[in-house]
Protein backbone atom coordinates (compact mmCIF):
# COMPACT_ATOMS: atom_id res chain seq x y z
CA UNK A 1 0.00 0.00 0.00
CA UNK A 2 1.38 3.39 -0.97
CA UNK A 3 2.67 5.52 1.90
CA UNK A 4 2.61 8.62 -0.35
CA UNK A 5 -1.11 8.64 -1.01
CA UNK A 6 -2.60 12.13 -1.14
CA UNK A 7 -4.40 13.24 2.05
CA UNK A 8 -7.35 14.09 -0.20
CA UNK A 9 -7.85 10.33 -0.60
CA UNK A 10 -8.57 9.75 3.10
CA UNK A 11 -8.86 12.93 5.21
CA UNK A 12 -12.40 13.82 3.99
CA UNK A 13 -13.86 10.34 4.49
CA UNK A 14 -12.06 9.78 7.81
CA UNK A 15 -13.54 12.91 9.35
CA UNK A 16 -16.94 12.39 7.77
CA UNK A 17 -17.01 9.10 9.73
CA UNK A 18 -15.90 10.98 12.85
CA UNK A 19 -18.81 13.42 12.58
CA UNK A 20 -21.67 11.16 11.47
CA UNK A 21 -21.69 8.73 14.46
CA UNK A 22 -21.50 11.68 16.84
CA UNK A 23 -24.66 13.08 15.25
CA UNK A 24 -26.33 9.67 15.36
CA UNK A 25 -25.67 9.29 19.09
CA UNK A 26 -26.36 12.88 20.15
CA UNK A 27 -29.26 13.79 17.85
CA UNK A 28 -30.87 10.76 16.21
CA UNK A 29 -30.77 8.66 19.39
CA UNK A 30 -32.52 11.39 21.35
CA UNK A 31 -35.11 11.80 18.60
CA UNK A 32 -35.74 8.05 18.75
CA UNK A 33 -36.23 8.09 22.52
CA UNK A 34 -38.48 11.16 22.31
CA UNK A 35 -40.66 9.64 19.58
CA UNK A 36 -40.91 6.40 21.53
CA UNK A 37 -42.44 8.26 24.47
CA UNK A 38 -39.60 9.27 26.77
CA UNK A 39 -40.52 12.49 28.61
CA UNK A 40 -38.45 15.67 28.36
CA UNK A 41 -37.26 15.42 31.96
CA UNK A 42 -35.73 12.01 31.33
CA UNK A 43 -34.10 13.14 28.09
CA UNK A 44 -31.71 15.38 30.05
CA UNK A 45 -29.98 12.55 31.93
CA UNK A 46 -30.01 10.47 28.74
CA UNK A 47 -28.15 13.24 26.92
CA UNK A 48 -25.44 13.28 29.55
CA UNK A 49 -25.15 9.51 29.78
CA UNK A 50 -24.99 8.85 26.05
CA UNK A 51 -22.43 11.59 25.37
CA UNK A 52 -20.27 10.72 28.39
CA UNK A 53 -17.76 8.59 26.41
CA UNK A 54 -16.48 11.75 24.70
CA UNK A 55 -15.62 13.19 28.11
CA UNK A 56 -13.99 10.10 29.63
CA UNK A 57 -12.20 8.82 26.53
CA UNK A 58 -8.79 9.90 27.93
CA UNK A 59 -9.20 7.05 30.42
CA UNK A 60 -8.55 4.46 27.71
CA UNK A 61 -6.65 6.49 25.13
CA UNK A 62 -3.22 5.52 26.60
CA UNK A 63 -3.91 1.87 25.81
CA UNK A 64 -4.24 2.86 22.17
CA UNK A 65 -0.69 4.20 22.27
CA UNK A 66 0.41 0.82 23.64
CA UNK A 67 -1.55 -1.70 21.57
CA UNK A 68 -1.67 -1.94 17.79
CA UNK A 69 -1.57 0.85 15.21
CA UNK A 70 -3.94 3.79 14.84
CA UNK A 71 -5.01 2.44 11.45
CA UNK A 72 -5.97 -0.87 13.06
CA UNK A 73 -8.10 0.93 15.67
CA UNK A 74 -9.77 3.05 12.98
CA UNK A 75 -10.89 0.01 11.01
CA UNK A 76 -11.95 -1.93 14.12
CA UNK A 77 -14.13 0.88 15.47
CA UNK A 78 -15.69 1.66 12.10
CA UNK A 79 -16.79 -1.93 11.49
CA UNK A 80 -17.96 -2.16 15.12
CA UNK A 81 -20.23 0.87 14.64
CA UNK A 82 -21.63 -0.66 11.46
CA UNK A 83 -22.50 -3.88 13.29
CA UNK A 84 -24.15 -2.19 16.30
CA UNK A 85 -26.19 0.22 14.19
CA UNK A 86 -27.42 -2.68 12.08
CA UNK A 87 -28.44 -4.54 15.25
CA UNK A 88 -30.36 -1.49 16.48
CA UNK A 89 -32.05 -1.08 13.10
CA UNK A 90 -33.32 -4.66 13.00
CA UNK A 91 -34.29 -4.92 16.69
CA UNK A 92 -35.80 -1.47 17.22
CA UNK A 93 -39.48 -2.55 16.86
CA UNK A 94 -39.24 -4.91 19.85
CA UNK A 95 -36.18 -3.62 21.72
CA UNK A 96 -36.66 -2.45 25.33
CA UNK A 97 -35.61 1.07 26.30
CA UNK A 98 -32.82 -0.24 28.52
CA UNK A 99 -31.32 -2.42 25.80
CA UNK A 100 -31.67 0.40 23.28
CA UNK A 101 -29.85 2.77 25.62
CA UNK A 102 -27.03 0.26 26.11
CA UNK A 103 -26.65 -0.22 22.35
CA UNK A 104 -26.43 3.53 21.73
CA UNK A 105 -23.88 3.88 24.54
CA UNK A 106 -21.81 1.16 22.81
CA UNK A 107 -21.96 3.14 19.57
CA UNK A 108 -20.82 6.18 21.54
CA UNK A 109 -17.84 4.28 23.01
CA UNK A 110 -16.86 3.03 19.55
CA UNK A 111 -17.25 6.53 18.09
CA UNK A 112 -15.19 8.15 20.87
CA UNK A 113 -12.47 5.51 20.40
CA UNK A 114 -12.54 6.18 16.67
CA UNK A 115 -12.01 9.88 17.38
CA UNK A 116 -8.87 9.11 19.37
CA UNK A 117 -7.40 6.87 16.69
CA UNK A 118 -8.37 9.15 13.79
CA UNK A 119 -6.88 12.27 15.40
CA UNK A 120 -3.72 10.39 16.33
CA UNK A 121 -3.42 8.93 12.84
CA UNK A 122 -3.84 12.39 11.31
CA UNK A 123 -0.89 13.72 13.31
CA UNK A 124 1.27 10.69 12.52
CA UNK A 125 0.49 10.47 8.81
CA UNK A 126 1.01 14.17 7.99
CA UNK A 127 3.85 16.58 8.72
CA UNK A 128 3.06 19.86 10.49
CA UNK A 129 2.77 21.83 7.24
CA UNK A 130 0.18 19.42 5.85
CA UNK A 131 -1.59 19.23 9.19
CA UNK A 132 -2.13 22.99 8.99
CA UNK A 133 -3.14 22.87 5.33
CA UNK A 134 -5.72 20.13 5.83
CA UNK A 135 -7.12 21.15 9.22
CA UNK A 136 -9.80 23.18 7.48
CA UNK A 137 -10.66 20.18 5.30
CA UNK A 138 -10.94 17.82 8.28
CA UNK A 139 -13.11 20.29 10.22
CA UNK A 140 -15.27 20.82 7.15
CA UNK A 141 -15.98 17.13 6.59
CA UNK A 142 -16.47 16.54 10.31
CA UNK A 143 -19.15 19.22 10.21
CA UNK A 144 -20.50 17.65 7.04
CA UNK A 145 -20.97 14.40 8.97
CA UNK A 146 -22.84 16.30 11.66
CA UNK A 147 -25.10 17.95 9.09
CA UNK A 148 -25.78 14.62 7.42
CA UNK A 149 -26.81 13.08 10.74
CA UNK A 150 -28.55 16.06 12.34
CA UNK A 151 -30.17 17.34 9.18
CA UNK A 152 -30.81 14.97 6.30
CA UNK A 153 -31.22 11.76 8.30
CA UNK A 154 -33.50 13.38 10.88
CA UNK A 155 -35.58 14.87 8.06
CA UNK A 156 -35.77 11.43 6.47
CA UNK A 157 -36.97 9.98 9.77
CA UNK A 158 -39.77 12.52 9.90
CA UNK A 159 -40.80 11.83 6.30
CA UNK A 160 -40.86 8.07 6.88
CA UNK A 161 -42.96 8.49 10.02
CA UNK A 162 -45.57 10.47 8.08
CA UNK A 163 -45.65 7.94 5.24
CA UNK A 164 -45.69 4.73 7.28
CA UNK A 165 -47.12 5.82 10.62
CA UNK A 166 -44.67 3.38 12.20
CA UNK A 167 -42.11 5.15 14.39
CA UNK A 168 -39.80 2.17 15.12
CA UNK A 169 -39.80 1.14 11.45
CA UNK A 170 -39.04 4.70 10.32
CA UNK A 171 -36.09 5.17 12.64
CA UNK A 172 -34.92 1.62 11.99
CA UNK A 173 -34.72 2.44 8.28
CA UNK A 174 -32.74 5.61 9.01
CA UNK A 175 -30.26 3.68 11.18
CA UNK A 176 -29.94 0.93 8.59
CA UNK A 177 -29.10 3.55 5.93
CA UNK A 178 -26.55 5.03 8.33
CA UNK A 179 -24.98 1.60 8.87
CA UNK A 180 -24.83 0.98 5.12
CA UNK A 181 -23.12 4.32 4.50
CA UNK A 182 -20.57 3.67 7.23
CA UNK A 183 -19.98 0.16 5.85
CA UNK A 184 -19.14 1.53 2.39
CA UNK A 185 -16.65 4.02 3.83
CA UNK A 186 -15.15 1.40 6.15
CA UNK A 187 -14.48 -0.96 3.24
CA UNK A 188 -12.97 1.95 1.30
CA UNK A 189 -10.65 2.69 4.23
CA UNK A 190 -9.66 -0.96 4.49
CA UNK A 191 -8.18 -0.73 1.00
CA UNK A 192 -7.26 2.95 0.68
CA UNK A 193 -6.13 4.20 4.12
CA UNK A 194 -2.31 4.45 3.90
CA UNK A 195 0.10 2.96 6.40
CA UNK A 196 2.03 5.82 8.01
CA UNK A 197 5.71 5.25 8.81
CA UNK A 198 5.27 6.41 12.42
CA UNK A 199 2.03 4.45 12.92
CA UNK A 200 3.73 1.29 14.18
CA UNK A 201 2.04 -1.92 15.23
CA UNK A 202 2.84 -2.49 18.93
CA UNK A 203 3.19 -6.25 19.18
CA UNK A 204 5.44 -6.41 22.24
CA UNK A 205 3.84 -8.03 25.27
CA UNK A 206 3.82 -5.84 28.37
CA UNK A 207 2.98 -6.61 31.96
CA UNK A 208 -0.02 -5.03 33.62
CA UNK A 209 2.38 -3.00 35.77
CA UNK A 210 4.00 -1.54 32.65
CA UNK A 211 0.63 -0.80 31.08
CA UNK A 212 -0.65 1.02 34.15
CA UNK A 213 2.63 2.86 34.49
CA UNK A 214 2.35 4.13 30.93
CA UNK A 215 -1.33 4.86 31.47
CA UNK A 216 -0.52 7.06 34.45
CA UNK A 217 2.43 8.61 32.66
CA UNK A 218 0.20 9.95 29.88
CA UNK A 219 -1.86 11.93 32.42
CA UNK A 220 1.13 12.95 34.50
CA UNK A 221 3.09 14.11 31.47
CA UNK A 222 0.09 16.07 30.14
CA UNK A 223 -0.35 18.06 33.34
CA UNK A 224 3.41 18.63 33.54
CA UNK A 225 3.54 20.16 30.07
CA UNK A 226 4.70 23.76 30.07
CA UNK A 227 1.76 26.15 30.25
CA UNK A 228 -0.81 23.39 30.69
CA UNK A 229 -3.16 25.43 32.88
CA UNK A 230 -3.04 28.33 30.44
CA UNK A 231 -3.81 25.86 27.65
CA UNK A 232 -6.80 24.50 29.59
CA UNK A 233 -8.05 28.07 30.11
CA UNK A 234 -7.78 28.66 26.37
CA UNK A 235 -9.70 25.48 25.56
CA UNK A 236 -12.50 26.36 27.99
CA UNK A 237 -12.87 30.01 26.92
CA UNK A 238 -12.24 30.21 23.18
CA UNK A 239 -15.65 28.89 22.08
CA UNK A 240 -17.72 30.42 24.87
CA UNK A 241 -20.09 32.40 22.58
CA UNK A 242 -20.87 29.27 20.55
CA UNK A 243 -21.27 27.14 23.67
CA UNK A 244 -23.90 29.52 25.05
CA UNK A 245 -25.85 30.02 21.83
CA UNK A 246 -25.70 26.73 19.94
CA UNK A 247 -28.56 24.89 21.64
CA UNK A 248 -30.80 27.97 21.53
CA UNK A 249 -30.61 28.64 17.79
CA UNK A 250 -33.31 26.16 16.78
CA UNK A 251 -35.73 27.37 19.50
CA UNK A 252 -34.98 30.94 18.40
CA UNK A 253 -36.09 30.06 14.86
CA UNK A 254 -39.18 28.19 16.08
CA UNK A 255 -40.50 30.50 18.82
CA UNK A 256 -43.02 33.15 17.82
CA UNK A 257 -42.71 36.91 18.03
CA UNK A 258 -44.69 36.98 21.30
CA UNK A 259 -41.67 35.46 23.10
CA UNK A 260 -39.03 37.20 21.00
CA UNK A 261 -38.33 34.44 18.47
CA UNK A 262 -38.26 34.63 14.70
CA UNK A 263 -41.26 32.37 14.14
CA UNK A 264 -39.48 31.22 10.98
CA UNK A 265 -40.20 27.50 11.40
CA UNK A 266 -38.36 24.27 10.73
CA UNK A 267 -38.29 24.66 6.94
CA UNK A 268 -36.45 28.00 7.01
CA UNK A 269 -34.09 26.72 9.70
CA UNK A 270 -33.16 23.74 7.52
CA UNK A 271 -32.72 25.96 4.47
CA UNK A 272 -30.65 28.82 5.86
CA UNK A 273 -28.78 27.03 8.65
CA UNK A 274 -28.54 23.53 7.22
CA UNK A 275 -27.85 24.56 3.62
CA UNK A 276 -26.60 28.15 3.23
CA UNK A 277 -24.86 27.99 6.60
CA UNK A 278 -23.14 24.69 5.86
CA UNK A 279 -21.69 25.95 2.58
CA UNK A 280 -20.38 29.06 4.36
CA UNK A 281 -18.96 26.91 7.16
CA UNK A 282 -17.11 24.70 4.68
CA UNK A 283 -15.61 27.68 2.85
CA UNK A 284 -14.60 29.33 6.11
CA UNK A 285 -12.93 26.16 7.36
CA UNK A 286 -10.96 25.66 4.17
CA UNK A 287 -9.77 29.28 4.04
CA UNK A 288 -8.96 29.19 7.75
CA UNK A 289 -6.62 26.25 7.25
CA UNK A 290 -4.89 27.97 4.32
CA UNK A 291 -4.58 31.25 6.24
CA UNK A 292 -3.08 29.62 9.36
CA UNK A 293 -0.72 27.53 7.25
CA UNK A 294 0.56 30.62 5.45
CA UNK A 295 0.97 33.01 8.39
CA UNK A 296 1.44 30.69 11.36
CA UNK A 297 -0.96 30.21 14.26
CA UNK A 298 0.43 32.93 16.54
CA UNK A 299 0.12 35.63 13.89
CA UNK A 300 -3.28 34.34 12.75
CA UNK A 301 -4.75 33.99 16.26
CA UNK A 302 -6.31 37.44 16.62
CA UNK A 303 -8.01 37.57 13.20
CA UNK A 304 -9.33 34.05 13.69
CA UNK A 305 -10.55 34.68 17.25
CA UNK A 306 -12.43 37.81 16.18
CA UNK A 307 -13.81 35.94 13.18
CA UNK A 308 -15.25 33.28 15.48
CA UNK A 309 -16.69 35.65 18.09
CA UNK A 310 -17.94 38.88 16.52
CA UNK A 311 -20.34 37.43 13.89
CA UNK A 312 -22.49 36.20 16.80
CA UNK A 313 -23.89 39.73 16.67
CA UNK A 314 -26.16 38.60 13.82
CA UNK A 315 -28.38 36.76 16.32
CA UNK A 316 -28.71 39.86 18.50
CA UNK A 317 -29.65 41.87 15.41
CA UNK A 318 -32.24 39.29 14.41
CA UNK A 319 -33.64 39.21 17.95
CA UNK A 320 -34.04 43.01 17.88
CA UNK A 321 -35.39 43.48 14.34
CA UNK A 322 -36.91 40.00 13.74
CA UNK A 323 -36.46 39.97 9.94
CA UNK A 324 -38.87 37.84 7.90
CA UNK A 325 -37.03 37.70 4.58
CA UNK A 326 -35.29 34.40 3.90
CA UNK A 327 -32.56 36.31 2.08
CA UNK A 328 -31.91 38.62 5.02
CA UNK A 329 -31.85 35.79 7.54
CA UNK A 330 -29.82 33.61 5.18
CA UNK A 331 -27.22 36.33 4.61
CA UNK A 332 -26.77 36.85 8.35
CA UNK A 333 -26.43 33.12 8.99
CA UNK A 334 -23.89 32.81 6.17
CA UNK A 335 -21.82 35.61 7.73
CA UNK A 336 -21.87 33.92 11.12
CA UNK A 337 -21.09 30.43 9.86
CA UNK A 338 -18.30 31.58 7.57
CA UNK A 339 -16.68 33.43 10.46
CA UNK A 340 -17.09 30.45 12.76
CA UNK A 341 -15.59 28.02 10.24
CA UNK A 342 -12.63 30.35 9.69
CA UNK A 343 -12.02 30.93 13.40
CA UNK A 344 -12.52 27.41 14.72
CA UNK A 345 -9.44 26.30 12.76
CA UNK A 346 -7.31 28.12 15.33
CA UNK A 347 -8.78 25.99 18.13
CA UNK A 348 -7.91 22.71 16.41
CA UNK A 349 -4.41 23.86 15.45
CA UNK A 350 -3.77 25.07 18.99
CA UNK A 351 -4.55 21.64 20.42
CA UNK A 352 -2.40 19.86 17.83
CA UNK A 353 0.57 22.13 18.49
CA UNK A 354 0.20 21.94 22.26
CA UNK A 355 0.25 18.12 22.34
CA UNK A 356 3.13 17.76 19.88
CA UNK A 357 5.67 15.33 21.28
CA UNK A 358 5.57 11.89 22.97
CA UNK A 359 2.14 10.37 23.62
CA UNK A 360 0.51 12.97 21.39
CA UNK A 361 -2.54 10.74 20.78
CA UNK A 362 -3.30 10.42 24.50
CA UNK A 363 -2.64 14.09 25.13
CA UNK A 364 -4.89 15.14 22.25
CA UNK A 365 -7.69 12.99 23.66
CA UNK A 366 -7.34 14.81 26.99
CA UNK A 367 -7.61 18.10 25.10
CA UNK A 368 -10.82 16.97 23.40
CA UNK A 369 -12.25 16.16 26.84
CA UNK A 370 -11.72 19.79 27.80
CA UNK A 371 -13.28 20.75 24.46
CA UNK A 372 -16.36 18.70 25.45
CA UNK A 373 -16.50 20.49 28.80
CA UNK A 374 -16.16 23.87 27.10
CA UNK A 375 -19.39 23.19 25.21
CA UNK A 376 -21.42 21.26 27.79
CA UNK A 377 -20.88 23.39 30.90
CA UNK A 378 -22.23 26.67 29.43
CA UNK A 379 -25.02 24.77 27.66
CA UNK A 380 -26.30 23.48 31.02
CA UNK A 381 -27.41 27.00 32.01
CA UNK A 382 -27.98 28.60 28.59
CA UNK A 383 -31.68 27.66 28.43
CA UNK A 384 -32.38 29.03 31.90
CA UNK A 385 -30.54 32.25 31.04
CA UNK A 386 -32.64 32.68 27.90
CA UNK A 387 -35.88 32.17 29.79
CA UNK A 388 -34.79 34.74 32.37
CA UNK A 389 -33.38 37.35 29.97
CA UNK A 390 -35.46 36.82 26.82
CA UNK A 391 -33.82 36.46 23.42
CA UNK A 392 -32.55 40.05 23.16
CA UNK A 393 -31.04 39.91 26.64
CA UNK A 394 -29.63 36.43 26.05
CA UNK A 395 -27.90 37.28 22.78
CA UNK A 396 -26.57 40.45 24.41
CA UNK A 397 -25.01 38.16 27.01
CA UNK A 398 -23.57 36.04 24.19
CA UNK A 399 -21.88 39.14 22.79
CA UNK A 400 -20.45 39.93 26.23
CA UNK A 401 -19.09 36.37 26.35
CA UNK A 402 -16.97 37.21 23.30
CA UNK A 403 -14.59 38.72 25.86
CA UNK A 404 -13.82 35.11 26.82
CA UNK A 405 -12.66 34.40 23.26
CA UNK A 406 -10.50 37.53 23.32
CA UNK A 407 -8.97 36.51 26.65
CA UNK A 408 -8.25 33.06 25.21
CA UNK A 409 -6.44 34.66 22.25
CA UNK A 410 -4.29 36.72 24.64
CA UNK A 411 -3.46 33.59 26.65
CA UNK A 412 -2.49 31.63 23.54
CA UNK A 413 -0.22 34.35 22.14
CA UNK A 414 1.50 35.30 25.38
CA UNK A 415 1.69 32.03 27.29
CA UNK A 416 1.74 29.13 24.82
CA UNK A 417 2.62 29.98 21.23
CA UNK A 418 6.25 30.79 20.62
CA UNK A 419 6.90 34.21 19.02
Amino acid sequence: MSRKRSPWAWVPTLYLVEGLPYAIVNTIALAVFKDLGVDNGTLGPLTTLISLPWLIKPLWSPFMDIFRSKRWWILLTQFTMVAILAIIAFTLPFCTMTVLLVLFVLVAFASATHDISADGYYMLALDRQRQSSFVGIRNTFYRGGLVLGQGLLVMLGGILQKRTGDIPRAWGTVLLISAALLAVISVYHFFRLPKADEDTDHRDVKSSRQIWAEFGESFRSFFLKKGVWWAIAFMLLFRLPEALSLNLLYPFFKDGAEVGGLGAGTEMYGLVYGTFGVVALLLGGILGGIYASRYGLRRAMWPMALSLALPCAVYLLMAIFRPASVWTIGSLIVLDQFGYGFGFTAYTLFMMQFVDGPLKTSHYAICTAFMWLSMKLPALVAGYLQQWLGYVGFFTLVMVSCLGTCLAAVIARRKILAP
